[in-house]
């Protein structure tokens, strides 16, 4: 589907992301088990992590589409990008901050720590997870498990 996506155009890259986007708003509002993991009350606070120097391993990172949204829709210097991610066992996503670059994450398959700035515990995200990553969040993923883990990823950074 993907790269049927990118090879058709505009139109079909449109397509793909309502299409990706009615998916996880479904999942999200009518599926109980498809929420992400979360903090443990007990665990959130401000700064609970400090930022770490790990390097990206084992991550392929894809642009599967983009939309000039300053053009589209007048929001000036930002675009509506969607990726396709995937992290091999052992792999990480280095520390990186969404002060300036709002996401919305869904985990097609695989498991995936995430080592968030306000949660002092890991926190496990499972396929089918969604989760929403806003200014508040900095953060790090490492896949521990045995298997790759693939994600989508639409986010809103600067043009």
């Amino acid at each position: 589907m993907f790269q049927y996506a990118e090879k058709s155009g505009f139109g079909r890259g449109l397509l793909v992301v309502g299409v990706l986007s009615g998916t996880i708003l479904g999942a999200s509002l009518f599926a109980g088990n498809a929420s992400a993991g979360e903090c443990p009350a007990d665990q959130t606070k401000a700064d609970a992590r400090e930022p770490v120097g790990v390097s990206a391993v084992g991550e392929t990172d894809t642009v599967i589409a983009t939309i000039d949204v300053e053009k589209e829709q007048g929001v000036d210097g930002r675009v509506l990008r969607m990726r396709r991610l995937e992290i091999e066992p052992g792999g990480v996503v280095p520390w990186h901050s969404h002060a300036e670059r709002p996401a919305i994450i869904y985990i097609i398959s695989g498991t995936v720590e995430e080592y968030a700035s306000n949660c002092a515990v890991p926190i496990v995200h499972k396929a089918g997870d969604v989760t929403a990553e806003s200014k508040d969040i900095s953060h790090w993923w490492k896949n521990t498990g045995e298997e790759p883990v693939v994600l989508i990823s639409a986010d809103l950074p600067k043009s």
